[in-house]
Protein backbone atom coordinates (compact mmCIF):
# COMPACT_ATOMS: atom_id res chain seq x y z
CA UNK A 1 0.00 0.00 0.00
CA UNK A 2 1.38 3.18 -0.88
CA UNK A 3 0.00 6.52 0.61
CA UNK A 4 1.36 10.10 -0.24
CA UNK A 5 0.58 13.58 1.69
CA UNK A 6 1.18 17.14 0.96
CA UNK A 7 2.35 18.44 4.72
CA UNK A 8 1.09 21.69 6.35
CA UNK A 9 4.46 23.02 5.89
CA UNK A 10 4.82 22.51 2.55
CA UNK A 11 7.08 19.12 2.85
CA UNK A 12 5.88 15.90 0.65
CA UNK A 13 5.36 12.62 2.52
CA UNK A 14 5.26 9.11 0.41
CA UNK A 15 5.34 5.84 2.36
CA UNK A 16 5.30 2.23 1.00
CA UNK A 17 4.01 -0.26 3.79
CA UNK A 18 5.51 -3.57 3.03
CA UNK A 19 4.12 -5.65 6.25
CA UNK A 20 6.13 -8.85 5.71
CA UNK A 21 9.72 -7.31 5.51
CA UNK A 22 11.31 -6.70 9.17
CA UNK A 23 13.01 -3.56 8.05
CA UNK A 24 12.27 -0.47 6.76
CA UNK A 25 14.12 2.55 4.35
CA UNK A 26 13.82 6.48 4.64
CA UNK A 27 15.26 9.10 2.74
CA UNK A 28 14.97 12.88 2.46
CA UNK A 29 15.16 14.16 -0.51
CA UNK A 30 16.02 18.14 -1.04
CA UNK A 31 15.61 19.67 -3.61
CA UNK A 32 18.94 21.50 -3.83
CA UNK A 33 21.97 20.48 -5.76
CA UNK A 34 24.94 22.00 -7.74
CA UNK A 35 23.13 23.94 -10.68
CA UNK A 36 21.67 26.18 -7.49
CA UNK A 37 25.01 27.43 -6.55
CA UNK A 38 26.08 30.69 -7.81
CA UNK A 39 30.29 30.58 -8.89
CA UNK A 40 31.34 31.95 -5.23
CA UNK A 41 29.32 28.93 -3.65
CA UNK A 42 30.50 26.00 -6.13
CA UNK A 43 30.47 22.27 -4.04
CA UNK A 44 28.47 24.13 -1.35
CA UNK A 45 26.03 21.52 -1.39
CA UNK A 46 28.40 18.90 -1.34
CA UNK A 47 29.78 21.04 1.59
CA UNK A 48 26.28 21.07 3.70
CA UNK A 49 26.06 17.06 2.88
CA UNK A 50 29.43 16.55 4.74
CA UNK A 51 28.37 19.12 7.64
CA UNK A 52 25.08 17.10 8.59
CA UNK A 53 27.14 14.68 10.06
CA UNK A 54 29.24 16.96 12.04
CA UNK A 55 26.75 17.09 15.24
CA UNK A 56 23.98 19.04 16.28
CA UNK A 57 23.39 20.55 20.13
CA UNK A 58 22.17 17.50 21.07
CA UNK A 59 24.11 14.86 19.46
CA UNK A 60 28.06 14.81 18.27
CA UNK A 61 29.18 13.21 15.21
CA UNK A 62 30.11 10.55 17.34
CA UNK A 63 26.74 10.33 19.14
CA UNK A 64 25.16 10.30 15.30
CA UNK A 65 27.59 7.12 13.76
CA UNK A 66 26.75 5.58 17.54
CA UNK A 67 23.44 6.11 17.60
CA UNK A 68 22.48 4.51 14.26
CA UNK A 69 25.02 2.12 14.36
CA UNK A 70 23.42 1.31 17.89
CA UNK A 71 20.51 -0.24 15.99
CA UNK A 72 22.40 -1.64 13.48
CA UNK A 73 21.42 1.03 11.07
CA UNK A 74 23.04 2.28 7.88
CA UNK A 75 23.22 5.79 7.76
CA UNK A 76 24.75 7.80 4.45
CA UNK A 77 23.86 10.36 2.07
CA UNK A 78 25.22 12.08 -1.62
CA UNK A 79 25.02 15.48 -3.51
CA UNK A 80 23.51 15.18 -7.60
CA UNK A 81 23.09 18.60 -9.77
CA UNK A 82 19.83 18.85 -9.06
CA UNK A 83 19.53 17.46 -5.08
CA UNK A 84 20.69 16.13 -1.70
CA UNK A 85 19.33 12.90 -0.36
CA UNK A 86 20.24 11.54 3.51
CA UNK A 87 19.05 8.16 3.61
CA UNK A 88 19.05 5.32 6.40
CA UNK A 89 17.87 1.82 6.98
CA UNK A 90 17.17 0.13 9.96
CA UNK A 91 14.64 -3.07 11.49
CA UNK A 92 11.50 -1.90 11.24
CA UNK A 93 10.95 -1.18 14.79
CA UNK A 94 13.76 1.34 14.67
CA UNK A 95 12.03 4.00 12.45
CA UNK A 96 11.27 6.23 14.56
CA UNK A 97 14.63 6.21 16.12
CA UNK A 98 16.02 6.61 12.97
CA UNK A 99 14.13 9.44 11.60
CA UNK A 100 14.84 11.44 14.76
CA UNK A 101 18.57 11.27 13.80
CA UNK A 102 17.87 12.61 10.25
CA UNK A 103 15.30 14.66 10.91
CA UNK A 104 18.08 16.55 14.19
CA UNK A 105 20.80 16.26 11.52
CA UNK A 106 18.73 18.14 8.72
CA UNK A 107 17.50 21.10 10.87
CA UNK A 108 19.62 21.56 13.93
CA UNK A 109 23.26 21.10 12.42
CA UNK A 110 25.70 22.89 14.09
CA UNK A 111 28.13 24.15 11.31
CA UNK A 112 30.38 24.63 13.97
CA UNK A 113 33.61 26.63 12.65
CA UNK A 114 36.09 23.58 14.02
CA UNK A 115 33.83 21.16 11.82
CA UNK A 116 34.16 23.43 9.03
CA UNK A 117 37.74 23.72 8.83
CA UNK A 118 38.32 20.39 9.52
CA UNK A 119 35.73 19.19 6.73
CA UNK A 120 36.92 21.45 4.05
CA UNK A 121 40.42 19.52 4.64
CA UNK A 122 38.20 16.31 3.97
CA UNK A 123 36.95 17.88 0.82
CA UNK A 124 40.10 19.09 -0.88
CA UNK A 125 41.29 15.81 -0.46
CA UNK A 126 38.07 14.37 -1.93
CA UNK A 127 38.62 16.35 -4.99
CA UNK A 128 42.64 15.61 -5.00
CA UNK A 129 41.70 12.34 -5.42
CA UNK A 130 38.81 12.69 -7.94
CA UNK A 131 41.84 14.23 -9.90
CA UNK A 132 44.04 11.11 -9.25
CA UNK A 133 41.28 8.64 -11.08
CA UNK A 134 41.13 9.86 -14.77
CA UNK A 135 38.16 7.37 -15.51
CA UNK A 136 36.17 9.14 -13.06
CA UNK A 137 37.14 12.14 -14.03
CA UNK A 138 36.68 12.26 -17.24
CA UNK A 139 32.92 12.32 -17.28
CA UNK A 140 33.41 15.51 -14.82
CA UNK A 141 35.94 16.96 -17.63
CA UNK A 142 33.45 16.14 -20.58
CA UNK A 143 30.21 17.60 -18.23
CA UNK A 144 31.85 21.03 -17.51
CA UNK A 145 32.46 21.63 -20.60
CA UNK A 146 29.22 20.55 -22.32
CA UNK A 147 27.27 22.77 -19.76
CA UNK A 148 30.30 25.51 -19.48
CA UNK A 149 28.50 29.30 -18.52
CA UNK A 150 25.62 26.92 -17.52
CA UNK A 151 24.86 26.45 -13.81
CA UNK A 152 24.76 22.69 -14.59
CA UNK A 153 28.15 22.70 -15.40
CA UNK A 154 29.02 23.54 -11.94
CA UNK A 155 31.23 20.33 -10.35
CA UNK A 156 29.28 19.11 -7.43
CA UNK A 157 32.53 19.06 -5.15
CA UNK A 158 33.25 22.30 -5.74
CA UNK A 159 36.76 23.58 -6.50
CA UNK A 160 40.03 23.73 -4.05
CA UNK A 161 39.61 27.27 -4.75
CA UNK A 162 35.51 27.63 -3.87
CA UNK A 163 36.00 25.43 -1.14
CA UNK A 164 39.08 27.31 0.80
CA UNK A 165 37.48 30.38 -0.02
CA UNK A 166 33.61 29.51 1.20
CA UNK A 167 33.45 31.18 4.77
CA UNK A 168 31.09 30.05 7.79
CA UNK A 169 28.39 32.57 7.60
CA UNK A 170 27.84 32.26 3.45
CA UNK A 171 27.33 28.57 4.46
CA UNK A 172 24.90 28.88 7.42
CA UNK A 173 22.72 31.12 4.68
CA UNK A 174 22.58 28.32 2.28
CA UNK A 175 21.74 26.10 4.24
CA UNK A 176 18.83 27.87 6.05
CA UNK A 177 17.75 28.89 2.56
CA UNK A 178 16.78 25.59 0.91
CA UNK A 179 17.16 23.36 4.22
CA UNK A 180 13.04 23.48 5.18
CA UNK A 181 10.37 21.12 4.85
CA UNK A 182 9.03 23.02 1.66
CA UNK A 183 11.86 21.87 -0.29
CA UNK A 184 12.00 18.38 1.16
CA UNK A 185 10.22 14.87 0.27
CA UNK A 186 10.17 12.14 2.52
CA UNK A 187 10.37 8.64 1.43
CA UNK A 188 9.63 5.51 3.68
CA UNK A 189 9.35 2.06 2.34
CA UNK A 190 9.07 -1.28 4.82
CA UNK A 191 7.34 -2.36 7.69
CA UNK A 192 5.57 0.87 8.44
CA UNK A 193 2.16 1.88 10.54
CA UNK A 194 0.92 3.82 7.91
CA UNK A 195 -2.01 5.00 10.27
CA UNK A 196 1.05 6.81 12.67
CA UNK A 197 3.76 7.92 10.52
CA UNK A 198 2.16 11.23 9.17
CA UNK A 199 1.53 12.33 12.80
CA UNK A 200 5.26 11.53 13.54
CA UNK A 201 6.66 13.44 10.90
CA UNK A 202 4.47 16.72 11.52
CA UNK A 203 5.42 16.97 14.84
CA UNK A 204 8.64 16.79 14.10
CA UNK A 205 8.23 19.01 11.20
CA UNK A 206 5.80 21.49 13.07
CA UNK A 207 8.62 23.98 14.35
CA UNK A 208 10.49 24.42 10.65
CA UNK A 209 8.79 27.01 8.49
CA UNK A 210 10.20 28.88 5.58
CA UNK A 211 10.47 28.78 2.12
CA UNK A 212 13.38 28.04 -0.53
CA UNK A 213 13.88 30.89 -3.17
CA UNK A 214 12.72 30.77 -5.99
CA UNK A 215 14.37 29.13 -8.73
CA UNK A 216 13.87 30.13 -12.36
CA UNK A 217 16.25 27.19 -14.52
CA UNK A 218 18.34 29.05 -16.96
CA UNK A 219 18.17 27.99 -19.92
CA UNK A 220 21.11 26.57 -21.32
CA UNK A 221 21.97 27.75 -24.92
CA UNK A 222 22.72 25.27 -27.93
CA UNK A 223 26.69 24.87 -27.68
CA UNK A 224 28.79 24.04 -30.47
CA UNK A 225 30.63 20.54 -30.72
CA UNK A 226 33.59 20.87 -28.88
CA UNK A 227 37.23 19.19 -27.87
CA UNK A 228 38.22 19.00 -24.51
CA UNK A 229 42.10 17.80 -24.19
CA UNK A 230 43.56 17.12 -20.58
CA UNK A 231 46.90 16.81 -20.37
CA UNK A 232 47.94 13.82 -17.76
CA UNK A 233 50.48 10.75 -17.20
CA UNK A 234 48.07 7.99 -17.54
CA UNK A 235 48.32 4.43 -18.89
CA UNK A 236 45.10 4.40 -20.74
CA UNK A 237 43.94 7.53 -22.48
CA UNK A 238 40.21 8.45 -21.64
CA UNK A 239 38.12 9.11 -23.95
CA UNK A 240 34.31 10.48 -23.66
CA UNK A 241 32.49 11.13 -26.57
CA UNK A 242 28.45 12.45 -26.09
CA UNK A 243 25.68 14.48 -27.86
CA UNK A 244 23.05 16.59 -26.55
CA UNK A 245 20.16 14.25 -24.91
CA UNK A 246 16.88 14.89 -23.39
CA UNK A 247 15.19 15.27 -20.15
CA UNK A 248 13.26 13.09 -17.83
CA UNK A 249 10.14 14.42 -18.58
CA UNK A 250 10.15 13.83 -22.03
CA UNK A 251 8.15 9.95 -22.97
CA UNK A 252 11.33 9.32 -25.35
CA UNK A 253 13.18 8.05 -21.94
CA UNK A 254 11.73 4.52 -22.54
CA UNK A 255 13.07 4.12 -26.34
CA UNK A 256 16.35 6.02 -24.89
CA UNK A 257 16.76 3.35 -22.11
CA UNK A 258 15.93 0.36 -24.65
CA UNK A 259 18.50 1.67 -27.07
CA UNK A 260 21.17 2.60 -24.89
CA UNK A 261 21.07 -1.09 -23.04
CA UNK A 262 21.23 -2.43 -26.68
CA UNK A 263 24.40 -0.03 -27.66
CA UNK A 264 26.46 0.21 -24.57
CA UNK A 265 24.80 -0.39 -21.70
CA UNK A 266 26.29 -4.20 -20.60
CA UNK A 267 28.43 -6.90 -21.59
CA UNK A 268 25.78 -8.34 -24.68
CA UNK A 269 25.90 -4.58 -25.89
CA UNK A 270 26.77 -3.90 -29.05
CA UNK A 271 29.98 -1.57 -28.64
CA UNK A 272 31.08 -3.95 -25.98
CA UNK A 273 30.92 -6.88 -27.96
CA UNK A 274 32.64 -5.54 -31.56
CA UNK A 275 35.34 -2.82 -29.55
CA UNK A 276 36.45 -5.38 -26.50
CA UNK A 277 35.49 -8.79 -27.28
CA UNK A 278 35.93 -8.74 -30.85
CA UNK A 279 38.71 -6.84 -31.71
CA UNK A 280 40.01 -5.78 -28.13
CA UNK A 281 40.60 -2.18 -28.65
CA UNK A 282 39.67 -0.90 -25.14
CA UNK A 283 39.17 -2.46 -21.30
CA UNK A 284 36.08 -0.49 -20.95
CA UNK A 285 33.80 1.15 -23.36
CA UNK A 286 29.94 1.59 -22.08
CA UNK A 287 27.50 3.98 -23.09
CA UNK A 288 25.09 6.30 -20.55
CA UNK A 289 22.15 8.77 -20.51
CA UNK A 290 22.14 11.82 -18.13
CA UNK A 291 18.68 12.69 -17.90
CA UNK A 292 17.64 16.06 -15.88
CA UNK A 293 14.76 18.22 -15.25
CA UNK A 294 15.27 20.75 -18.27
CA UNK A 295 18.09 18.94 -20.23
CA UNK A 296 20.48 15.97 -20.95
CA UNK A 297 22.95 14.37 -22.32
CA UNK A 298 24.26 10.74 -23.85
CA UNK A 299 27.71 10.19 -23.22
CA UNK A 300 29.90 7.02 -24.15
CA UNK A 301 32.94 6.04 -22.22
CA UNK A 302 36.61 4.60 -23.27
CA UNK A 303 39.34 3.57 -22.13
CA UNK A 304 41.86 2.66 -24.29
CA UNK A 305 45.44 1.96 -25.72
CA UNK A 306 47.27 5.33 -26.77
CA UNK A 307 48.78 3.35 -29.68
CA UNK A 308 45.58 2.11 -30.74
CA UNK A 309 43.08 5.31 -30.83
CA UNK A 310 42.92 5.54 -34.61
CA UNK A 311 41.76 1.72 -34.82
CA UNK A 312 39.62 2.45 -32.43
CA UNK A 313 38.03 5.51 -33.47
CA UNK A 314 37.70 4.04 -37.04
CA UNK A 315 35.49 0.62 -35.40
CA UNK A 316 33.65 2.92 -33.26
CA UNK A 317 32.42 5.39 -35.75
CA UNK A 318 31.77 2.29 -38.38
CA UNK A 319 29.69 0.69 -35.61
CA UNK A 320 27.84 3.87 -34.55
CA UNK A 321 27.10 4.18 -38.50
CA UNK A 322 25.64 0.47 -38.51
CA UNK A 323 23.68 1.38 -35.68
CA UNK A 324 22.13 3.98 -37.15
CA UNK A 325 21.72 2.83 -40.91
CA UNK A 326 20.85 -1.17 -40.18
CA UNK A 327 18.82 -0.37 -36.76
CA UNK A 328 18.49 -2.80 -34.03
CA UNK A 329 16.19 -6.40 -34.96
CA UNK A 330 13.47 -8.00 -32.71
CA UNK A 331 15.67 -10.55 -30.83
CA UNK A 332 17.69 -7.43 -29.34
CA UNK A 333 15.18 -5.14 -28.21
CA UNK A 334 12.95 -8.37 -26.86
CA UNK A 335 16.11 -9.33 -24.67
CA UNK A 336 16.74 -6.07 -23.64
CA UNK A 337 13.25 -5.75 -22.37
CA UNK A 338 13.48 -8.91 -20.27
CA UNK A 339 16.55 -7.65 -18.86
CA UNK A 340 15.02 -4.08 -18.17
CA UNK A 341 11.56 -5.49 -16.48
CA UNK A 342 13.95 -8.64 -14.55
CA UNK A 343 15.89 -5.49 -13.41
CA UNK A 344 13.04 -3.31 -12.56
CA UNK A 345 10.89 -6.77 -10.37
CA UNK A 346 14.18 -7.78 -8.56
CA UNK A 347 14.38 -4.22 -7.04
CA UNK A 348 11.14 -4.04 -6.16
CA UNK A 349 12.84 -6.65 -3.54
CA UNK A 350 14.95 -4.26 -1.59
CA UNK A 351 13.38 -1.91 0.70
CA UNK A 352 15.84 0.93 -0.62
CA UNK A 353 15.29 0.99 -3.77
CA UNK A 354 11.36 0.79 -3.20
CA UNK A 355 11.84 3.79 -1.29
CA UNK A 356 14.39 5.48 -3.75
CA UNK A 357 11.50 4.82 -6.39
CA UNK A 358 9.02 6.74 -4.63
CA UNK A 359 11.10 9.57 -3.66
CA UNK A 360 12.72 10.45 -7.26
CA UNK A 361 9.02 9.65 -8.59
CA UNK A 362 7.72 12.51 -6.11
CA UNK A 363 11.16 14.54 -6.47
CA UNK A 364 10.46 14.82 -10.82
CA UNK A 365 6.96 14.25 -11.68
CA UNK A 366 5.08 14.82 -8.53
CA UNK A 367 3.43 11.18 -8.80
CA UNK A 368 3.90 7.44 -8.10
CA UNK A 369 4.49 5.79 -11.69
CA UNK A 370 3.84 2.41 -10.58
CA UNK A 371 6.47 -0.68 -11.98
CA UNK A 372 3.84 -2.16 -14.30
CA UNK A 373 2.99 0.97 -16.19
CA UNK A 374 7.03 1.55 -16.82
CA UNK A 375 7.04 -2.10 -18.34
CA UNK A 376 4.14 -1.96 -19.67
CA UNK A 377 6.03 1.65 -22.14
CA UNK A 378 9.15 -0.49 -22.06
CA UNK A 379 7.53 -3.23 -23.82
CA UNK A 380 5.89 -0.87 -26.03
CA UNK A 381 9.39 0.12 -27.64
CA UNK A 382 9.51 -1.22 -31.18
CA UNK A 383 12.70 -1.61 -33.09
CA UNK A 384 11.97 0.99 -35.78
CA UNK A 385 11.56 3.44 -32.50
CA UNK A 386 15.06 3.25 -31.75
CA UNK A 387 16.91 3.76 -34.92
CA UNK A 388 14.54 6.27 -35.25
CA UNK A 389 16.13 7.79 -32.42
CA UNK A 390 19.49 7.05 -33.04
CA UNK A 391 19.38 8.77 -36.56
CA UNK A 392 17.92 11.92 -34.17
CA UNK A 393 20.73 12.38 -31.77
CA UNK A 394 24.19 10.31 -33.22
CA UNK A 395 24.48 13.05 -35.60
CA UNK A 396 28.36 13.69 -36.40
CA UNK A 397 28.16 16.79 -36.26
CA UNK A 398 26.67 16.82 -32.57
CA UNK A 399 29.62 14.94 -31.47
CA UNK A 400 32.14 16.57 -28.77
CA UNK A 401 34.63 14.58 -27.31
CA UNK A 402 36.52 15.13 -24.10
CA UNK A 403 40.23 13.44 -23.38
CA UNK A 404 42.60 12.82 -20.87
CA UNK A 405 45.45 11.65 -21.93
CA UNK A 406 49.43 11.81 -22.63
CA UNK A 407 51.00 14.86 -24.49
CA UNK A 408 51.87 13.14 -27.20
CA UNK A 409 48.45 11.30 -27.72
CA UNK A 410 46.22 14.43 -27.52
CA UNK A 411 46.96 15.38 -31.19
CA UNK A 412 45.85 12.04 -32.44
CA UNK A 413 42.65 12.29 -30.46
CA UNK A 414 41.84 15.75 -32.24
CA UNK A 415 43.20 14.58 -35.34
CA UNK A 416 40.85 11.40 -35.33
CA UNK A 417 37.82 13.83 -34.02
CA UNK A 418 38.22 16.07 -36.87
CA UNK A 419 38.17 13.26 -39.11
CA UNK A 420 35.25 11.15 -38.45
CA UNK A 421 32.96 13.83 -36.58
CA UNK A 422 34.38 17.26 -37.43
CA UNK A 423 32.60 19.71 -39.49
CA UNK A 424 32.53 17.96 -43.32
Amino acid sequence: MIKSWDLNNGAQLVVEDIPYVKSAAMGVYIKVGSRHEPPHLAGASHFLEHMLFKGTPSRTARDIAESMEGIGGQLNAFTSKEYTCVYARTLDEDIYTALDIIFDMLFNSLLAARDLDTERNVIIEEINMYEDTPDELIHDVFARKFWEGHPMGNPILGSTESITAMNRDELIKYYQQYYVPANMIISLAGNIDVSKIRDYVESKLDSQTGFPPLFTPEKRQDSMPFINLVSKDVEQTQICLGVPGISYHDEDRYTQNVMNSILGGGMSSRLFQRLREELGLAYSVYSYPANYSDTGLFSIYIGTNPARIDQFCSAFYEEMEQFKDKGVNEEEVSRTQKLMKSSISLGLESVMNRMTRLGKAVLMYDHIIAPEEIIEKIYAVKPYMVQEMAHRIFKPDLFSIAAIGGQDVLPLVEQEYQKWWGKK
